[in-house]
């Protein structure tokens, strides 16, 4: 799957980021107009760059918008902020001040990789001084660019020097940050990986969902037999090729079920538990997980969905893990009903800021990037709420997370 980077253009009302899109793009993107707050909401161009791929170009509105709009709109471009991965950080004058510390702040906190970039050179040339003093406190590369630059050919080798620094900065953050393959470590040349794949109602028509793909596509790669199959035909499978199972990975709401017709010998795991370690919070939902059995009466539980989706009774998220877990709660209460209060977010929506809830549980990501996916954890983290995620939650409820989490 061929993956696409997002750059974030980020700064203060009319220092010129919707002017450096439309050069780096090419074409006129976003509108320009020396009226501060120009840019509203966040717009997108798609371009490929010379050894990162396709990447999105993310204009964003000014940090420092003070229109009627202006704060719902700064409350748009933090968001952005969540889901690149890299930042231009523009400013201009020579002016380096609270509100460019406070981007390059926000965007250090997200553990992004940020690209200083000096525009309108032909009205206040970059202080050199200013640029050295950036890169020594702050560890900046700052480029100078100016679109107002007449000679087509100097305008050219301005958008190459500068496309020159996007991909040193992308490669680095490529080369510390990718994602590890969904079976990374786990599967080698000839093993046969049987995939437990349940067809009711939340299983997308005529397709797999998206772990299950991905689990495919990797063993394919590592010239290894995939087997697919429904709950209902493993036994028949098992018993006629017991030994030459390396694995069986499952569709956590089946867990109970594919694990009671396992031997012991054959190894178990299911597709949002190997998610969970290829998007790296793995061990904050081990800490997480401990919580459960601290949940009492009243408490309230925060379920994230990384996609949005259509709710039915079967849902796993919505409808499976409460009911479950509430049941789970109860009988450790010898029998007496423990009330959860649960709630819901889908996509990549807002989290609430409240930091009252005793735990939250997040799904596999499949659909957000492994950045994406530790940025929301990383909020959870920074108001002390423990995390867990589908998978986990359901073998921890159904007792058996030890054998489970025998490959992470």
């Amino acid at each position: 799957m061929v993956k696409v980077r997002n750059i974030g253009i980020f700064g203060k009302c009319n220092v010129g980021k919707s002017t450096l899109v439309n050069m780096l793009a090419g074409q006129q993107v976003s509108i320009v107009s020396p009226n501060a707050g120009t840019t509203t909401d966040a717009v997108k161009k798609r371009m490929e760059i010379p050894e990162i791929g396709p990447c999105n170009l993310i204009d964003t509105a000014g940090y420092d918008d003070v229109s009627q709009l202006g704060e719902q709109r700064v409350k748009g471009t933090r968001s952005v902020m969540d889901r690149v991965d890299m930042g231009i950080l523009v400013f201009a004058g020579n002016i380096f001040a609270s509100e460019e510390k406070n981007i390059l702040d926000e965007l250090r906190k997200r553990d992004i990789p940020v690209l200083a970039v000096h525009s309108q050179s032909d009205i206040v040339p970059l202080d050199v001084d200013l640029a050295m003093e950036l890169n020594s406190l702050y560890g900046l590369d700052v480029v100078e660019f100016s679109a107002a630059i007449l000679d087509e050919q100097q305008q050219h080798d301005a958008v190459e020097q500068l496309i020159s620094f996007i991909i040193k900065e992308l490669l680095v953050y490529i080369q510390n940050n990718e994602e590890k393959s969904i079976l990374h470590g786990i599967v080698k040349e000839r093993d046969t990986v049987v995939l437990v794949c349940p067809v009711d109602s939340e299983a997308p028509q005529g397709r797999l969902i998206l772990p299950q793909v991905m689990a495919i596509r990797d063993i394919l790669d590592h010239n290894a037999v995939a087997v697919v199959l429904k709950p209902e035909e493993l036994a028949g499978y098992v018993e006629k090729n017991i030994k030459s199972i390396t694995l069986v990975v499952t569709d956590s709401q089946v867990f109970k079920e594919v694990e009671q017709i396992l031997p012991a010998e054959i190894p178990l795991t299911s597709f949002s538990i190997l998610m969970a370690r290829a998007k790296g919070p793995y061990l904050d939902y081990i800490c997480g997980m401990k919580s459960i059995d601290s949940l009492k009466d009243g408490d309230k539980v925060l379920v994230l969905e990384s996609c949005t989706h259509h709710s039915t009774c079967e849902d796993i998220g919505r409808v499976k893990i409460p009911r479950r877990l509430t049941s789970y709660l109860t009988a450790k209460n010898g029998g007496v009903p423990v009330n959860i209060n649960f709630e819901f977010v889908a996509g990549l929506d807002e989290i609430p800021a409240s930091d009252n809830y005793a735990l939250a549980i997040q799904c596999g990501g499949c659909m957000v990037t492994r950045k994406q996916l530790i940025n929301r954890i990383g909020f959870l983290k920074e108001k002390g709420i423990p995390v867990v995620n589908y998978g986990m939650t359901l073998a921890y409820l159904g007792g058996i997370m030890d054998r489970v989490s025998l490959f992470v």
